[in-house]
């Protein structure tokens, strides 16, 4: 008993000594983490004094820099101001130069062109074409080639004009151009419809031929058989088909499909729809004087134009897939009618709408599709115009006692008037469509970019619309096949800016006045060489647009072939309503493009993903000096930021985590690009820069003024 007593009172004596061990411990710890947390304390404020020394040092230096750059600004702003001007006053009379030579080439040419900027002379020019009574189809086309030169030449000049009235002159023969051409092509087609007994295929015992050359085809189908059972036809060589009502294939009809590569239906859409005169019916009868009537009347402001023509006026009759035909066929050389000047009042009547010469009655049956107009700053038209009509088949000839008797008719090639309406009520079989079947090869000039939409004209409005119905899209053919409510005309379109926003870009130097600007496009990549005043493209995708890869020509000429062609990165102020980007303030991003131009010849610049990271006011780029033509190193790169009031090199790097402002360390601030890329410019950069000829710097800044890089891509 009393043995478990003193082991109980040792235990309770052994278990105070732990516990006081314990709490010396704990005392011990206590002041082990009190110093530490003093040290931490003194530590971090070592840290805060030495980060506020920073700091102070730091604004010491950005201020030094800021009032070093402050003293020279108005040197700086002034010598760039002076290469620019210098610049600006050089190209501007090399323009005048180049525009007086081509004024004297022409007159020395001594042909029968008139100069597209004197309006007389497009006005007698058009008014002795008008009454030249050629109605054969190769001299027709090649006459329509000549005039298809000059409202091209009038497009360039309606692009760079800038008093408005010069631009409504220009408009008015450009109108009036149209007009003549598009009657020449219907009085040409007449007279070969006139002849369609005499080549009547023996396989479909009717009458259908092609013919090409570099600017349209003309495809022409006379029914002469009439059977009830006919489907339709396909124009092998042209690449188009189509499909009558079940109620045509019994009339006396010809369907006439006019390819035209060049679009003068747009230029019209464009010309301020709301004050365009569209003539009604009542105007049918005027006489030939009023040829260009509504030409004035359409003509209240300067658009952008666009469209381009072939170069060649060689003319190609291509032969009906089922059996060849002579080539009188083709119509005579002379239209013998004796009702001249009867069919030509007529048909001009019909020009008052250019494209309205399918049915008039149109527009009033597009009920199935939408009617609102197609908005051509979003959607671009490619591939030209197929004009897709069909009108009364002229008399034909017949043979009487060796004599050959025709009717003389003074109404010149007449609309055939479809009601697809009446047609569907009428027809005893409800199974046939009332509609019309169009199938097209797509244009092997034209690249689509993604599926083609059809649009149709809507003359009365002066305007394209939807209103296509069962449209399908055989990509690996390249065909597109639809039906419409009636015979008009159309167009294929694509997203005008379905390139856009660009991945990345990047422009570097080859050689002196040499550069190559690359474009990673939303969809497509390519590339565009300068060549001091000329321009190059260059891409790995050749279908669509091959007969302009590897050519030089000028900025715009090029901007113009590439729009035409499908493969638009050009901008206007309308591009940021599609295009979703950042935003840039324009006038920095233009003092960019000014001092790139200036320096393309010896420094390489390339997108930063830090552009869209800096705010509305700032650009961000990657930029090094390069002199080699070959590709730059991925180490050479520095980051640039340009201000309103000022340029800095970055800190940081294009794989930095996040973004910051701060300036390299040893650089300065300057006023202006070029002299901030100086600083680090060696004299062979140097002294190429100040090599670079004015052609070569006007090329880069418009190429990239037309682009805008830096404010489109993503």
């Amino acid at each position: 008993m009393v043995t478990g007593r003193l082991r109980t009172a040792m235990s309770s004596k052994k278990g105070h000594k732990l516990t006081k061990a314990q709490r010396a411990r704990q005392q011990k710890e206590e002041e082990e983490r009190k110093q530490r947390e003093e040290e931490e304390a003194r530590l971090l404020a070592q840290r805060q004094e030495q980060e506020r020394i920073e700091r102070e040092k730091k604004l010491k230096e950005i201020r030094r820099l800021e009032l070093k750059d402050e003293e020279r600004r108005e040197g700086e702003l002034e010598e760039l101001h002076h290469l620019l001007q210098e610049n600006q006053e050089k190209a501007a009379q090399w323009k005048t130069n180049t525009a007086e030579t081509i004024k004297w080439e022409r007159y020395m040419r001594c042909d029968s062109a008139p100069d597209p900027t004197e309006q007389r002379d497009i006005n007698t020019y058009i008014s002795l074409w008008r009454d030249d009574p050629e109605v054969n189809i190769t001299q027709v086309l090649r006459q329509c080639h000549c005039a298809l030169q000059l409202t091209e030449e009038l497009e360039v000049l309606l692009e760079e004009v800038s008093d408005p009235q010069e631009a409504q002159k220009f408009q008015e023969s450009f109108v009036n151009l149209q007009e003549i051409i598009h009657l020449k092509h219907t009085l040409a087609a007449e007279e070969i419809l006139k002849a369609a007994n005499k080549n009547i295929n023996p396989e479909t015992e009717n009458m259908q031929t092609e013919i090409a050359d570099d600017n349209v085809t003309l495809s022409l189908w006379a029914n002469l058989r009439k059977r009830k059972r006919f489907k339709g036809f396909h124009f092998e060589k042209a690449g188009l088909g189509f499909e009558l009502p079940k109620s045509l294939a019994v009339k006396d009809i010809a369907v006439r499909i006019l390819h035209t590569r060049y679009d003068h239906l747009s230029v019209l859409a464009r010309m301020t729809p709301k004050a365009t005169h569209t003539p009604t019916c009542s105007s049918i009868g005027r006489s030939k004087e009023s040829l260009g009537g509504v030409a004035s009347s359409v003509m209240e402001k300067k658009e952008s134009l666009k469209g381009e023509v072939g170069e060649s006026d060689e003319v190609q009759s291509i032969h009906g897939s089922e059996g060849g035909k002579s080539s009188e066929s083709l119509g005579s050389s002379k239209n013998t009618s004796g009702s001249w000047e009867s069919r030509r009042s007529h048909v001009l009547t019909q020009m008052e709408m250019i494209g309205a010469d399918s049915d008039p009655t149109a527009t009033q049956f597009t009920k199935t599709g939408s009617d609102e107009a197609v908005d051509l700053m979003k959607y671009t038209p490619l591939g030209g115009v197929f004009y897709y009509g069909v009108f009364h088949l002229p008399p034909q000839a017949h043979l009487v006692n060796h004599w050959e008797i025709r009717e003389i008719v003074d109404s010149g090639l007449k609309v055939f008037l479809y009601n697809p309406e009446a047609s569907s009520s009428d027809d005893s079989e409800a199974s046939d469509s009332p509609h019309v079947g169009v199938s097209v090869m797509l244009p092997d000039w034209v690249l689509f970019l993604k599926t083609p939409k059809i649009a149709l004209w809507d003359a009365a409005g002066t305007r394209w619309v939807g209103g296509v119905m069962d449209f399908t899209h055989q990509e690996a053919e390249a065909k597109v096949s639809f039906r419409m409510p009636s015979f008009q005309p159309f167009v294929l379109m694509q997203e005008t800016y379905a390139n856009l926003p660009f991945q990345s870009w990047e422009l570097r130097p080859l050689s002196n006045n040499s550069a190559m600007f690359s474009i990673h496009g939303a969809l497509l990549p390519l590339s565009i060489t300068v060549q001091d005043n000329l321009c190059m493209l260059q891409s790995d995708q050749e279908r669509g647009f091959a007969h302009i890869l590897g050519k030089w020509m000028s900025r715009s000429a090029l901007q113009r072939a590439m729009v035409k062609a499908g493969i638009n990165i050009f901008v206007n102020e309308h591009t940021d309503r599609y295009v979703s980007t950042c935003r840039k303030d324009p006038n920095t991003e233009l003092a960019a493009y000014e001092q790139m131009a200036l320096f393309a010849s010896a420094c390489a610049f390339s997108w930063s993903r830090w552009n869209t990271k800096c705010g509305d006011e700032g650009l961000v780029m990657q930029v090094c000096e390069h002199l080699s033509p070959t590709p730059v190193p991925e180490g050479l790169w520095s980051l640039y930021l340009l201000g309103a009031q000022r340029v800095q090199r970055l800190e940081m790097t294009e794989k930095s985590e996040t973004f910051s402002v701060d300036h390299h360390p040893g650089s300065e601030f300057h006023s202006t690009f070029i002299h901030m890329l100086r600083d680090r410019m060696s004299p062979e950069g140097a002294a190429r820069t100040r090599k670079s000829g004015f052609q070569f710097v006007e090329a880069v800044q418009g190429l990239l003024c037309s682009t805008r890089p830096l404010r489109f891509s993503s």
